[in-house]
């Protein structure tokens, strides 16, 4: 049951001299008010960090009092705190999902039980999820099948007795957020995790809060260190969180759906695009995906594997979105591979091919 790595990740794909679509951050992030914001913050780093402005900041962002929120070293921390302070007795986590929660979970000690949506839609049934589970664990949007399941169908699995954690590191990338829950303060047990990484390019800035009930989030927060996110971080979570980003962060999304566009018309027939993709990212089924993955590399591509996720195989491949002058490039060669036309003679080594747009 856990033969899958789950603590694999985009990252462990890419080398120098290829081009990332392995990894889903924002090409072109973080822009430059938020370098500045950043630089600013490391004239206060001889101080202790101070949570209280960047905590009420992400309460007024989504309508909460402070007390339902958690500032986490991003999303990540969020699921090993769940893990350390929670004693599920039916711990189900719903794949094919991002791994790190149900790593967390193994690694505190905790039996996990998995649901697989069938292919190739893999849309959440509320039904199938057992009714005795006290912990049950989805993404929406998901990674890595972009899927994003309806906001009713997610909510259906709030109950009392069980904690319900939806990872929304993605939510941002869809324009709006129409089935985001970060809102929903009536479901009982309604733990929602966001993250700055993906829109904003604070991978190694490590940033994210989680929402839930008080009592819940006081639990996860008993489990932390003393001042568990940096004074940059805090600096990044205020900065983010305001009126004129989040405008921003939608701004970017509404690009990011016309590049999606622009990288599906783009591919092969023989791609095998997996569902509607509604995220930064698409996942691809094609024959002999292990060569094909091997070959994207010789030819300049990094891309996810996609058996690393549970529910999917080594012929699944997870495409990061760019701008279309990059997808264009990289669909054809994918076309080529699959056609089996051998590459072009090497150029001389230079610098890595990059992202001409932020997308």
């Amino acid at each position: 049951m856990t033969a899958h790595d789950l603590r694999h990740h985009g990252d462990a794909e890419l080398a120098p001299g290829l081009t990332d679509l392995a990894v889903n951050v924002r090409a072109g992030t973080p822009p430059e008010w938020l370098r500045a914001v950043l630089h600013a913050a490391l004239d206060d780093v001889a101080a202790y960090p101070a949570a209280g402005r960047a905590r009420a900041a992400v309460a007024a962002a989504h309508d909460r009092p402070p007390a339902e929120v958690l500032l986490t070293a991003g999303a990540a921390e969020a699921f090993t705190l769940v893990a350390r302070a929670l004693r599920p007795r039916r711990a189900v986590v719903v794949h094919p999902s991002f791994t790190e929660p149900e790593a967390a979970l193994r690694a505190a000690g905790h039996p996990v039980e998995r649901l697989l949506l069938p292919a190739p839609a893999y849309r959440l049934d509320p039904a199938a999820v057992p009714a005795e589970a006290d912990l049950v664990v989805l993404g929406n949007p998901t990674n890595p099948t972009s899927v994003l399941h309806p906001a009713a169908d997610v909510a259906a699995l709030a109950r009392p007795g069980r904690v319900l954690l939806v990872d929304e590191a993605f939510a941002d990338t869809v324009p709006g957020e129409p089935d985001s829950l970060a809102g929903r303060r009536d479901l009982p047990g309604l733990l929602v995790v966001r993250s700055l990484t993906k829109t904003w390019g604070l991978a190694g800035l490590r940033v994210g809060y989680a929402l839930g009930p008080p009592d819940l989030v006081a639990a996860l927060a008993a489990q932390q260190p003393h001042w568990p996110v940096s004074t940059p971080a805090l600096a990044a979570l205020a900065a983010c969180t305001t009126a004129a980003a989040r405008a921003e962060a939608g701004a970017a999304a509404a690009e990011l759906a016309e590049h999606r566009a622009a990288l599906l018309g783009a591919l092969p027939d023989g791609a095998g695009v997996v569902g509607a993709p509604r995220s930064s990212f698409v996942l691809l089924r094609v024959p002999g995906g292990e060569r094909v993955r091997a070959e994207l590399r010789q030819r300049g591509w990094a891309v996810r594997r996609g058996d690393t996720f549970p529910g999917l195989s080594p012929d699944h491949l997870r495409v990061a979105v760019r701008d279309p002058a990059t997808s264009r490039a990289f669909a054809a060669d994918l076309a080529a591979i699959l056609e089996g036309i051998p590459p072009a003679p090497p150029t001389p080594r230079g610098q890595p091919r990059q992202p001409e747009e932020i997308c």
